[in-house]
């Protein structure tokens, strides 16, 4: 049996532990109120801070709100301030027009009023010189019966034959009128005919020139170009005709010759034989006839197409051939080729308006300058070069002269040279396509004509045709026939030397003795 004492200890603690729970429960349930009343009280004045934050925002917004709409307001007031200034404006000013308009008349109608009263005075004053004249003429008729004693039908025969002659020279006058007015007309029509004719057609004015470089892939490749003491390079100038210079320009290699088409052809076979990479004298042999094929392939391609794009059948293969040596032919940075194109055409089109064959203009028109893809290679200017060759090559008479004959004096018995002519000089002349300025080509004419001027009795030197032809007048009293004529090879000699150009120049000298005496 247990001890009492330790029994009511035991009590004692429990009842002493359940005291101090109780308490300690007690105790941290006022802690948590007290957290939670501050906490209450915390998250009402956030609360109402952040009512009075939103009310701020609102009352703000509101007046940012109101303040855009006045400024809304204001503008749109401004706007239609405007406008009706505006409006005030445009009818003030059509109320100064309408003024304006009132006074003019109001002057026109005293002007007329004016007109009107003059003209009824010269009217009456008219009828009263009217009847005074035929007073006078009845008094100058008595007279003239009686001075000159002639009857009436004698007067009356003399009076006729006045004014057969009076209208003989006035029908001549009427005559020379409407001459003037039928070439006015003609000229007007024949405008309008080139006209339409070059509306009708439309091409590319210029082409891509012949290129004269080649790219390079390394300073390296300048050696092997040349290859050992120069066989390299003498080997390729050899079989391809041009010269092939090599400076300090770096990544390049420049091909020079007159030829383009061997020029073309030197450049083709030089990039084969850069990519490639085996150059040696053999191999340049090989790659400049493979080239060689592909560009005679290349050019009675070309020559075929624009055959066929002109629509003339029946060209000689010789012929296409040298007309597709015309695609790298330039003419002041115009492709040749595209030229006999459109000269083609426009010959062709302008032979249907006038009732010729339209077939044969446009063969006219095509091969009128084939002459230049030989004329560096044949003496003489591309007309002729181009006849011979048509001639040989059994072309009609009308294409021949037309080759021949567009940049001379034009007859009227060969229309079809005067079609090609003035669908050369359409061509040639349309705005854009010749690339050549205004300044370098007075250049190259100032030139020619100051070097004819140099020669001791060279008094006026005239570049005409393109520079294709000079007319030097030269002094009579200085000159006599032989010396004419060495000062026409002279100046011929000094273009040769010191001018670079295609073709050929012609120098005419001309020396004449004019005397005139005036009969007083």
């Amino acid at each position: 049996m247990k001890d009492p004492e330790s029994v009511f200890l035991v009590i004692f603690c429990v009842v002493v532990g359940a005291t101090l729970s109780f308490i300690a429960v007690k105790f941290l349930d006022r802690l948590r109120r007290k957290d939670a009343e501050t906490e209450a009280r915390d998250i009402v004045e956030r609360a109402q801070r952040d009512a009075a934050n939103h009310v701020k925002e609102a009352e703000l917004e509101v007046k940012e709100r109101a303040m855009h709409e006045r400024a809304r307001v204001e503008k749109e007031l401004g706007t239609q301030r405007e406008q009706l200034l505006e409006r005030e404006r445009v009818l003030d000013k059509r109320q100064q027009a309408v003024e304006q308009q009132a006074d003019d008349l109001r002057k026109q109608e005293r002007m007329v009023e004016t007109t009107q009263r003059r003209l009824a005075e010269r009217l009456e004053e008219a009828g009263r010189r009217n009847e005074e004249l035929t007073k006078l003429l009845d008094i100058q008729r008595q007279t003239l019966h009686q001075l000159s004693g002639l009857s009436q039908d004698e007067a009356t025969q003399r009076l006729m034959s006045t004014l057969d002659r009076e209208l003989t020279q006035e029908a001549g006058s009427l005559i020379l009128k409407h001459r003037r007015k039928m070439e006015s007309t003609c000229q007007a029509e024949a405008r309008e005919l080139l006209v339409t004719t070059m509306q009708r057609y439309a091409s590319a004015h210029t082409a891509e020139s012949t290129t004269s470089t080649v790219d390079i892939p390394s300073d390296e490749m300048k050696g092997r170009i040349i290859g050992r003491e120069g066989r390299n390079i003498r080997a390729f100038e050899k079989e391809t005709g041009v010269d092939v210079i090599i400076d300090d320009t770096p990544g390049v290699v420049i091909v020079s010759g007159f030829d383009p088409v061997r020029r073309e052809m030197a450049r083709m076979a030089l990039n084969k034989l850069i990519a490639d990479g085996r150059i040696h004298p053999t191999r340049i042999e090989e790659v400049v006839a493979e080239t060689k094929k592909e560009i005679e392939d290349f050019l009675y391609r070309k020559g075929e197409e624009a055959a066929e794009e002109a629509d003339v059948p029946g060209l000689n293969p010789r012929v296409i051939q040298m007309l597709g040596r015309l695609h790298f032919r330039t003419s002041y940075s115009q492709n040749v080729l595209r030229h006999s194109v459109e000269v083609s055409f426009l010959t062709g089109m302008l032979a249907e308006m006038v009732g010729l064959q339209g077939a044969l203009g446009r063969r006219c028109g095509l091969l009128h300058d084939i002459g230049k893809a030989a004329d560096h290679e044949v003496e003489g200017g591309h007309p002729k070069v181009g006849a011979d060759l048509l001639k040989r090559n059994g072309e009609p008479a009308e294409v021949v002269h037309a080759a021949f004959g567009h940049h001379d004096d034009l007859v009227t018995d060969k229309p079809y040279t005067m079609l090609v002519a003035t669908a050369d000089a359409c061509s040639a002349s349309r705005p854009g396509a010749r690339r050549e300025t205004l300044e370098r080509y007075i250049k190259r004419m100032e030139e020619l004509e100051n070097i004819a001027s140099r020669f001791p009795g060279v008094e006026q030197a005239y570049a005409i045709q393109a520079g294709r032809e000079l007319r030097v007048i030269a002094n009579s009293k200085e000159t006599d026939d032989a010396s004419a004529a060495k000062i026409s090879r002279d100046i011929a000699k000094a273009f040769e030397e010191q001018l670079t150009y295609p073709g050929e120049i012609k120098v005419t000298v001309v020396r004449e003795a004019r005397f005139t005496e005036v009969a007083r």
